[in-house]
């Protein structure tokens, strides 16, 4: 290879991160070199990675139609189970239609540069997620990032910018570091007022909070994405969802959905298994917010920092220096896996524990994660 890029890599690269290995299956507990640990580090908010009904219809799915397709769908990718989740989403969601991506990375970088031109500004909010982010860079749209939940700068973005062709404010509707979720009936109101398109990310909302964001505050959404990889399955998958006429346009132009294979069929078979469990079983949602409800007490008890709200996203403040890196080692020596979120992923003195509950997690996993967090305080 050759040696200059080498030793500029060599030189950027540090002391590299290494990605830590889980044995078992996802579920409240994981395996990790041998210890049994409790897992509060997983998005599996509603616990239907590991629900039976959800293995089976991919094992059903794997007999039937094996494990891939080894094609896109706009060639001989395209099976009857994708096109029944895609129904099955736009149902759940509250939308005309959907379309399947491989996962919501894809989903939105492939949205922007389908459906806007340098004639379109973005309006963005600053802690959107990587994905959205990098969307939004392959599109031609001018762009303005405005400070995060700042409704008022929003407005005067807005209100400069009556020349574009199309207006597009763009956020997470949970954002995933804080927990935070979107102040969706301002956006809403000021996307009315400045005939503005509204699109949320609800990977972090979708199954958790209802059937996301939208439905939690009672406002409509025009393009709405979200993953089949967190509450929904916790596998893989991505979806946008909003008026047919939209869908129809992203299944013609949208560059990841034309030029990659077609969803695994067990996964996808998974993932509508899942959208089923979440629609019929309200008290998985109901288990998940007495859980995280009962955590956030039992650290609050123990004097730890956490940032508001009820999302089960739960962020753990422990500012400065290495002290999230050090609770967090120290907690999987407990017995617990959590990890420390330091800078860049976050500003410099936001150091943090994102802890993550799960509507599996039973009564004795959160009183033992209660107590390994009281003794490494």
């Amino acid at each position: 290879m050759n040696a200059a890029l080498l030793t500029r890599l060599r030189s950027e690269l540090g002391h590299p991160r290494r990605d830590l290995v889980v044995s078992g299956a996802q579920g409240p507990t994981v395996e990790v070199d041998g210890r049994t640990l409790v897992n509060l580090a997983a998005n599996d908010y509603l616990g239907l990675a590991g629900a039976p009904e959800v293995l089976a219809a991919a094992r059903e799915s794997l007999d039937e139609l094996g494990l891939g397709v080894a094609a896109g769908r706009v060639l001989c990718g395209t099976r009857s189970v994708h096109s029944e989740l895609e129904e099955s989403i736009a149902e759940f969601i509250g939308a005309e239609d959907a379309v399947l991506y491989g996962s919501c990375f894809d989903a939105n970088l492939g949205v922007f540069d389908a459906l806007l031109g340098p004639e379109d500004v973005i309006f963005s909010d600053a802690l959107n997620h990587a994905s959205l982010i990098d969307g939004i860079r392959l599109s031609q749209a001018k762009r303005h990032v405005f400070p995060h939940a700042d409704v008022a700068e929003l407005e005067r973005l807005l209100a400069d910018s009556g020349n574009a062709r199309h207006r597009v404010i763009v956020t997470d509707g949970v954002f995933s570091m804080d927990g935070d979720l979107a102040a969706l009936p301002q956006l809403s109101e000021l996307a009315r007022r400045y005939d503005a398109v509204l699109m949320v990310d609800d990977s972090h909302a979708t199954g958790v909070l209802g059937a996301g964001t939208a439905e939690h505050f009672g406002r409509p959404v025009d393009i709405l994405t979200g993953t089949l990889g967190k509450a929904l399955g916790g596998a893989a998958g991505g979806f946008v969802a909003g008026s047919r006429v939209l869908t129809e346009k992203l299944r013609q132009v949208s560059r990841p959905y034309i030029f990659t294979n077609a969803m695994a069929p067990p996964l996808a078979a998974a993932a509508l298994a899942a959208i089923r469990l979440a629609q019929t079983r309200p008290e998985l949602r109901k288990r998940l917010a007495v859980n995280t409800s009962w955590l956030r007490s039992a650290l609050a008890d123990l004097g730890y920092e956490m940032l508001p709200g009820e999302h089960p996203i739960i962020p753990v403040m422990l500012r400065g220096g290495t002290r999230a890196r050090d609770v967090a080692a120290a907690l999987r020596r407990e017995g617990v896996l959590v990890f420390a979120l330091s800078h860049p992923v976050v500003p410099s003195g936001e150091e943090r524990i994102r802890v993550q509950v799960s509507a599996a997690h039973t009564a004795e996993h959160l009183e033992r994660a209660a107590a390994a967090f009281g003794r490494v305080a």
